[in-house]
């Protein structure tokens, strides 16, 4: 199952950027064996007063068809990592050959797309910088990996 990260905003070079390479690079080699990946970033222009609509449109334009539409949003669900590694197993072995996740801009994600979505992540109450949000997702999805893979990474 292939792994897209649907984001607002470009990735500079910098901690945030080092780490994110460093999980997908993890996360590529773990998840091949599980049929999990590769992951494929796709960002998306975050113009100062672009707004959450017109960042949802351009969200859509690269989430591939038929994917399963994840998003991250602080109003979704709050799940413990062996939970998230089991949720892209059943993904997987139900046969989906995509899953996208996506994360929103400054002003979050739009009503339409949260609407849409087929699964609704959180990281907890808080809100997070969209850089970061996307260094926790590609930890978790490196965590789950090995979590499938029976690795002792996760450590619970």
């Amino acid at each position: 199952m292939r792994v897209h990260i649907c984001a607002v905003g470009r990735l500079r070079s910098g901690p945030e950027r080092d780490l994110i390479d460093d999980y997908l690079t993890r996360f590529d080699r773990t998840g091949r064996a599980l049929s999990l990946g590769p992951v494929q970033v796709h960002e998306v222009e975050d113009k100062k007063g672009l707004g959450s609509e017109e960042e949802a449109r351009l969200l859509s334009r690269v989430i591939p068809d038929n994917a399963i539409v994840a998003i991250l949003d602080e109003r979704g669900k709050v799940i413990p990592s062996p939970t998230f590694a089991q949720t892209l197993a059943h993904w997987r072995d139900d046969g989906q050959s995509d899953v996208a996740f996506v994360i929103g801009g400054a002003d979050g994600l739009a009503k339409s797309l949260r609407a849409s979505a087929d699964f609704r992540l959180s990281f907890g109450a808080m809100v997070w910088p969209h850089m970061l949000a996307r260094v926790m997702l590609t930890e978790q999805l490196y965590r789950a990996a090995t979590i499938l893979a029976g690795s002792p990474y996760h450590r619970a």
